[in-house]
């Protein structure tokens, strides 16, 4: 079976001096550089007592270290846990307690949160060409047989209950990494952006992995910043992949410049992931860009990337794209909000998870006999065989009879030439969901909500409409920039009328 790291071994052999990485300390790393320091990690963790199949958390945040630690890891055979630092003593003691790992890696030089983790863990500290880190040994040694073709254990961030821990393969994580970086023609010329943090499988998978098959500089980010995007766009990056959320923050911190456009010397292509397009959202886009706007799915079971646009400038196509090659994709219409050849997308592939981690309960509604992941997306397939994302079947509001999908909602308020982005969730209420709608705006810029609700009224049906339009300033959000629908109602409970 190939293995991950091999990506970097043949870049060792047929580039050695090429630039592999760069990060926000400083650091620059040729792909022999990265391999070197990987060697330098592995003997300490080796020397920890890691051994193949034990797992390795790797609390951290975005540096040249953290990709050395995966790669160490690696060439241990064990199977690395890449978490954002960011999180709570309490989120980071449930991994410890269902993962057992051996050893705790965090990259305390580029994190304040990850050296508080280190102080609070009594970690040991190490230093080698890697630079400074922490390691920690919360128990023994305890390979698990079941995870001999596993890469990483990616942990979602569920709503409710404990987080489930999904195993991604060595073969999946190569054809996820291989899949992006065809789609972007990825080269030793390019710079590709890496501000989404690598403890998610857009930045880990899209980003490092494609990078390091395709012999790609990445520029390494500790925390998205719309200032550090918009400089990096005009000293050299190539490449943007980015969600929703941080295409709107940068067009905003660009308007707030006095620009209207980002007028980038080198930038090539530019993806967005993890929402659907509307129309007048991406034309907009494409426009502050002057490039076209690509658009894709998938999730971290499906390894990243399952579908992908690849269009002109100017295309009104809106849909993901069609599947990737290798990837089926069907539609289960029998799901709620299903039928007249819409509802939950089904995906089979090389890059579907094993299953979650001592977990098989949840495999198997995941996963079904034939292979199938039912992904929780509502969505369709139209004639030309482009996948169509409508929303998150959890998420779908049913108002008097009728069916609400987000993202429609979210598109007519994001028309508005000072909602930098929202987001639109479904109450209960006397026996009905209210749709309730929350939109970020600029600080100085603020409009009336009852202004916002006649915008939308004319792109609207009324049942689509929202009750109540809540507006702030920021809203709460994970490290990716992804909106946490979850926490709105706590956050903003003293504006919402009962």
């Amino acid at each position: 079976m190939a293995r991950v790291e091999k990506f970097l071994a043949d870049q060792v052999a047929r580039a050695p001096l090429s630039t592999a990485l760069s990060d926000s300390t400083g650091v620059l790393w040729t792909f022999a550089d990265l391999d070197a320091a990987s060697d330098v990690l592995a003997a300490e963790l080796q020397d920890a007592g890691v051994q193949a199949n034990d797992r390795v958390l790797l609390l951290a945040e975005n540096c040249a270290a953290a990709v050395a630690a995966l790669h160490a890891a690696w060439k241990l055979g064990a199977v690395i846990i890449p978490f954002n630092a960011r999180q709570t003593e309490g989120e980071v003691q449930k991994i410890l307690n269902h993962a057992t790992p051996a050893a705790v890696l965090m990259t305390s030089a580029v994190s304040g949160d990850a050296a508080r983790h280190a102080e609070r863990m009594e970690a040991r500290e190490i230093t080698g060409m890697f630079g400074t880190v922490h390691i920690a040994t919360p128990g023994p040694s305890n390979p698990d047989d079941d995870l001999h073709d596993v890469a990483v254990l990616l942990y979602t961030t569920g709503t409710t209950g404990d987080p489930k821990g999904v195993m991604l393969t060595h073969s999946g994580m190569r054809f996820g990494g291989q899949a992006s970086a065809a789609l972007r023609s990825m080269t030793h010329d390019d710079v590709i952006y890496g501000a989404l943090p690598m403890s998610h499988v857009f930045g880990l998978v899209s980003v490092i992995t494609a990078a390091c098959f395709a012999g790609t500089h990445v520029r390494l980010e500790a925390r998205f910043s719309a200032q550090k995007l918009f400089e990096a766009a005009h000293d050299g990056v190539t490449i943007i992949p980015a969600v929703p959320q941080m295409h709107a923050l940068v067009m905003q911190y660009t308007k707030e410049k006095g620009l209207d456009r980002l007028g980038s010397p080198s930038l090539r292509y530019v993806s967005s992931g993890g929402a659907p397009l509307d129309p007048a959202w991406k034309r907009k886009a494409e426009a502050f860009y002057e490039l076209p706007l690509q658009n894709g799915f998938g999730m971290t079971e499906t390894t990243s990337g399952a579908s992908a646009t690849v269009n002109a400038i100017g295309s009104p196509d809106t849909s993901v794209g069609p599947v990737t090659p290798g990837t089926e994709a069907m539609i289960d219409e029998t799901v709620p909000g299903g039928g007249e050849g819409q509802g939950e997308v089904l995906i089979r592939g090389p890059h579907v998870m094993k299953g979650y981690y001592r977990n098989p309960e949840e495999t198997a509604k995941a996963v079904d006999a034939d292979g199938w992941l039912h992904t929780g997306d509502l969505g369709k397939i139209d004639s030309e065989g482009r996948l169509h994302i409508l929303g998150r079947s959890k998420e779908l509001i049913i108002h008097g009879g009728f069916n609400v999908y987000p993202p429609e909602v979210e598109a007519a308020l994001n028309d508005h030439p000072q909602v930098i982005q929202s987001a639109v969730i479904g109450r209960m209420k006397d026996g009905d969901e209210e749709v309730l709608a929350f939109v970020q705006v600029a600080e100085g810029d603020i409009p009336d909500a009852e202004e916002l609700r006649a915008f939308v009224k004319e792109r609207l049906a009324g049942y689509k409409r929202p009750s109540q339009i809540i507006v702030g300033t920021s809203l709460p959000a994970a490290p990716t920039g992804k909106i946490l629908k979850h926490r709105l109602l706590d956050a903003f409970a003293d504006q919402i009328r009962d």
